[in-house]
């Protein structure tokens, strides 16, 4: 087993915990982005794409959450 993969895993988390929510402009440029990969792409969302939009749907979860446990 990878001895860094623990670390690899807690600066990701980290870097998920410490991301500030995104505004609504940020997430509509990132929806064009998105959307000219897959054209450049000949039709077919990239993996990284796919990716990317799983990390940021844990990031909004993980804002949520924190959000939720202020009130």
């Amino acid at each position: 087993m990878n001895k860094h993969l623990p670390i690899i895993i807690c600066l990701s988390a980290l870097g998920l915990v410490a991301c500030e929510k995104k505004g609504p402009v940020e997430r509509a440029g990132q929806k064009v982005d998105h959307a000219v990969d897959t054209i450049k792409n000949g039709g077919e969302e990239p993996a990284s794409d796919k990716l990317q939009d799983k990390v940021d749907e844990a990031r909004d979860k993980v804002n949520d959450a924190a959000d939720e446990a202020k009130k």
